[in-house]
């Protein structure tokens, strides 16, 4: 019965923790991480976690500790991106990518502008796989031209 507890903790954080990798962004990584430190805990001493002063001071420093590290693992994990942009007018100069053909003066061609996927249009056919250069963003669609390579004298 002294087990018991124990493993239902190991078990749920075991559960949010295959959740969380799952699903990523569900924030259940450091509650997971705490459950499984104390679950391990409760195994190893569940007498002192019981009996003594020392065995609710033990699971704080410990929860603290499982979040700091996973806070870490979290941060390496993710890595940094810049921000999303929220208009299309922020994203005139902006290098992309075709990824749908642009058919003139249509909105049907889709470009790619950082990790975005934006509507194009533009006054001549353009090509997927071509880069382009955002020249004007209105509504939810952009407007792009080839990006032309001169010659060096």
């Amino acid at each position: 019965m002294d087990d018991t507890i124990g493993i239902a903790l190991l078990l749920i954080g075991v559960v949010m923790f295959i959740i969380e990798l799952a699903h990523p962004g569900a924030l259940l990584l450091i509650p997971a991480t705490i459950l499984i430190v104390g679950a391990v805990l409760y195994l190893l001493i569940p007498d002192v976690l019981l009996d003594s002063i020392w065995g609710p001071l033990a699971i704080i420093f410990a929860a603290l500790l499982a979040t700091g590290v996973t806070i870490l693992w979290y941060r390496w994990l993710a890595g940094t991106h810049p921000p999303m942009a929220t208009t299309s007018g922020g994203l005139v100069g902006e290098e992309a990518i075709v990824i749908s053909p642009v058919v003139p003066h249509t909105m049907r061609g889709k470009v790619r502008v950082r990790s975005e996927v934006w509507s194009a249009k533009s006054s001549q056919p353009i090509a997927a796989g071509t880069r382009v250069r955002v020249v004007s963003g209105e509504g939810v669609s952009v407007t792009v031209e080839p990006i032309t390579t001169e010659a060096r004298p």
